[in-house]
């Protein structure tokens, strides 16, 4: 038991915060959001559950649940969910866009710097270091879920089914989470507790903050409650800052330039990609790289790498992913600016939907929080998620430590495989000892990546990379 779970249960419910007091604790929360979606969140319970108990733990984990569902970036959804809950529209969009903008600036500047100086031998050698560690990054982010999800057989066979049909048989993601979540809907169904929610309300013994301790308590707040009129109105206005710009540009400059396949790209991805920011990656890994030839599997590496080791959504690699494209496909534009209008534009059609989706969902959410068969749904998709994040830890697998990688066919099976005389000794020396030191030797996210740059420039300086 926490020592902040342990002063819960003997405080006070907590008074009624202002949006002005919320705004500085979103904007802290957004300034230590590092180490991918699990550190995020790992973060916001920390500070929302424990420490100000503005939210429970059941509450906190049926809203979790509810973004695992949604497509794309789970962290950000949840921070804009918690928002909406305490100040109604407004809180949702001070929550999510503080949570994603010191990620939009620092990503940035990096792009920058990469475009600029990535080929400069030294800057070459600390990416290089630095994606060496996102490996065990990921893997940690796989133990992670999995501890929290992986809790009964029927989770765990459930995890391994997901990545054998995203793995082996391209199974698309949505098709992987609707199934996942009508086996635990069915299960509860016909009585099974093989995918039920943990917990309950715990009191001081459980060391879990329960809900009626907290300043949301248990009730349904008067905005939570669906006014038809008020979600079409809330429909028109999202829909129409997400796609009326994506309109325009594929009416104006035609459906092959950049910025409009940029747009529709990122706009397609932001409905098609369940799962959370991990499986968001798969997906344009596997788009952006073979697809469009917007960037190289390794530059894929270094963009998540740069999303590792600054604070805000791990999903914002996408806009190194759209500066890119940009920059490499700039037409009459200089390759700089059209590169800052590109990243910028996949940022914007990917974040808008997020707020699209909590504000016409939530409402329904949360008035289904005691429906056991909705928990075991939400369970079900969290478990097949795992399946989902071990794929992507794979897939960097790949392209880290082997060179060059050949696709082979056995049957309905299509995966791929390295080409074994292609294997990096350096990039598997770092990786390796980046899984150490975080599983290891406890050592945190940060400290790691910036251990393997460090190490990645050293080898640099003594002639052994490139």
């Amino acid at each position: 038991m926490t020592a902040a779970a342990l002063d819960a249960a003997a405080s006070p419910r907590p008074e009624q915060v202002s949006l002005g007091q919320a705004f500085w604790v979103w904007l802290r929360i957004a300034m230590l959001s590092f180490g991918g979606p699990a550190g995020q969140i790992a973060v916001m319970h920390r500070i929302l559950v424990d420490e100000k108990r503005w939210i429970g733990e059941q509450r906190f984990l049926h809203a979790l649940n509810y973004c695992m569902l949604l497509p794309g970036p789970e962290a950000q959804q949840l921070a804009t969910y918690i928002g909406w809950l305490m100040h109604r529209r407004r809180g949702g969009i001070v929550a999510g866009v503080l949570f994603i903008l010191p990620g939009v600036i620092s990503i940035m500047a990096l792009s920058w710097v990469y475009v600029l100086y990535g080929r400069v031998g030294i800057v070459s050698a600390l990416f290089f270091g630095l994606k060496a560690a996102v490996l065990a990054v990921v893997l940690q982010a796989v133990v992670r879920i999995g501890s929290r999800a992986l809790k009964t057989g029927a989770a765990r066979a459930l995890a391994v089914a997901a990545f054998v049909l995203i793995f082996f048989l391209a199974v698309p993601f949505p098709l992987i989470v609707l199934g996942a979540g009508l086996i635990g809907w069915a299960a509860s169904r016909l009585g099974s507790a093989a995918f039920a929610g943990g917990g309950g309300h715990g009191g001081a013994g459980s060391g879990i903050v329960a809900d009626a301790d907290t300043l949301l308590g248990e009730e349904l707040p008067a905005h939570a409650r669906p006014r038809w009129r008020e979600m079409l109105g809330t429909a028109t206005v999202w829909l129409a800052l997400w796609l009326v710009p994506v309109a325009a540009l594929v009416i104006v400059l035609g459906p092959e330039n950049v910025f409009s396949r940029i747009a529709t790209f990122f706009s397609t991805m932001a409905v098609v990609t369940f799962g959370g920011a991990y499986a968001v990656l798969a997906y344009v890994a596997q788009q952006a790289v073979e697809n469009y030839g917007w960037l190289q599997p390794r530059e894929m590496l270094d963009g998540l790498g740069m999303a590792e080791t600054t604070p805000g959504p791990l999903i914002m690699v996408l806009q190194f992913v759209g500066f890119l494209g940009a920059y490499r496909h700039a037409g009459g534009l200089d390759p700089l600016l059209a590169a800052t209008l590109g990243g910028l534009l996949a940022t914007w059609v990917t974040f808008t939907p997020c707020f699209l989706w909590i504000f016409l969902g939530a409402p329904f959410i949360e008035r289904l929080r005691g429906n056991a068969a909705v928990t075991s749904a939400l369970s079900a998709v969290t478990a097949a998620v795992v399946g989902v994040v071990l794929n992507l830890a794979i897939w960097f697998a790949l392209h880290t430590i082997f060179r060059a990688t050949a696709g082979l066919a056995a049957g309905p099976l299509r995966f791929d495989a390295p080409v074994l005389g292609s294997l990096d000794p350096w990039a598997l020396a770092l990786s390796a000892g980046a899984v150490i030191a975080i599983f290891l030797l406890r050592a945190g996210v940060i400290t790691t990546l910036f251990a393997t740059s460090a190490a990645g420039v050293a080898l640099h300086l003594f002639g052994l990379v490139g």
